[in-house]
């Protein structure tokens, strides 16, 4: 118990010194008083659209975890799966490489009776759409190089071929682990033995049980992919949707200072190039490279006295908006979900 506490303290602190160095780097030297007159001048109707977005974005993980859980023969209340993805999002926005959310929404789904084996299943096929998407957007801007997207993109080339081989990596492993689960067993373990041998691990037989769990989670996942392709395929196109959700806010935001001399899919492009950069770095929600890149890439964009207090708004809604709504929104579930099962169990 003294270990999670101090995990989670540990946890808390590194999320703290992040945002500070990334507000030390963004406001350090800036003419403070100047950014807020231009805050100011920020259009509310644009800015509510943004905010919108953002709930929307959240609610469409609701929507394909509520599709998929169905053709899996679970009729979860929707409200709930809008639980979880608020559960999910919020986990994710403060641990590194958004690890922490999909752990927390099993959590959550087992409270609700969901099993595990279903669970996993869904938020496996999640994980790799949600990926898929970046990762495809990200292979077509780099192999075709549009020239009014590269034009602002090649002075930082080499972190978005980063962002995207991380992103590939972690595709290929999430499949492979799906389909070959027994390969990646066998890795695993001879990786086990090696850090073992060079230094012995004080719980290898509980490293060795928790990783055969893992593995074994995901039986089901690849017998599902070969029988559902057309779920499959419309799971991707709804988060081909919900991404471009997130990625308005950079649009809205824009609008809200009345510039249009950039055009909807130069800017949404822009904007989802700056996740495939920032998406697996390990960084609570991408902060500090997401700020910074925002204020690379679209300083041409929003010109020089704009570009911070529209970098604020941007990412002010798209990360930490974001943010505050899932944390009320987890709180919210706790109460919830817990209530719901006391209503199933009055006994209890």
């Amino acid at each position: 118990m003294d270990k999670k506490r101090t995990k989670k303290y540990l946890n808390l602190l590194f999320l703290i010194l992040v945002f500070a160095l990334t507000f030390w780097s963004v406001f350090h030297g800036e003419n403070l008083k100047e950014v807020m007159h231009h805050l100011k001048t920020a259009r509310p109707m644009y800015v509510f659209f943004s905010v919108l977005c953002v709930i929307f974005f959240i609610i469409g993980e609701s929507v394909i975890i509520y599709y998929l859980m169905r053709t899996l023969g679970n009729r979860p209340r929707f409200t709930h799966c809008c639980l979880y993805s608020f559960v999910g999002f919020f986990y994710s926005c403060i641990t590194p490489s958004a690890s922490g959310g999909q752990p927390m929404q099993v959590v959550y789904m087992r409270k609700d009776k969901i099993p595990v084996a279903v669970s996993t299943v869904v938020l496996a096929i999640v994980t790799i759409t949600y990926k898929l998407v970046l990762v495809l957007i990200g292979a077509t801007v780099l192999l075709f190089r549009p020239a009014p997207v590269m034009v602002y993109l090649e002075s930082v080339e080499p972190i978005m071929y980063l962002g995207l081989f991380l992103n590939v990596i972690c595709i290929g492993l999430l499949l492979l682990l799906v389909f070959h689960p027994h390969a990646v067993r066998v890795l695993a373990q001879r990786c086990l033995f090696l850090i073992n041998k060079i230094h012995p691990l004080p719980h290898l037989k509980k490293q060795e049980e928790r990783l055969d769990r893992i593995t074994g989670q995901y039986h089901g996942t690849a017998d599902y992919y070969r029988n559902h392709k057309h779920v499959i395929v419309r799971v991707f196109l709804i988060t081909l949707l919900q991404r471009c959700l997130l990625f308005l806010v950079t649009w809205f935001t824009y609008r809200a200072f009345d510039l249009s001399l950039e055009t909807l899919p130069v800017i949404l492009t822009l904007q989802a190039m700056i996740s495939v950069a920032s998406d697996m770095l390990p960084l609570p929600g991408g902060m500090g490279i997401s700020e910074n890149l925002f204020l690379s890439i679209f300083l041409p964009v929003f010109g020089e006295s704009l570009i911070l207090p529209g970098m604020m708004i941007s990412r002010g809604i798209s990360y930490y908006t974001q943010l505050l709504i899932s944390a009320v929104m987890t709180v919210a579930a706790s109460f919830i979900i817990k209530e719901c099962k006391r209503e199933e169990n009055p006994t209890k």
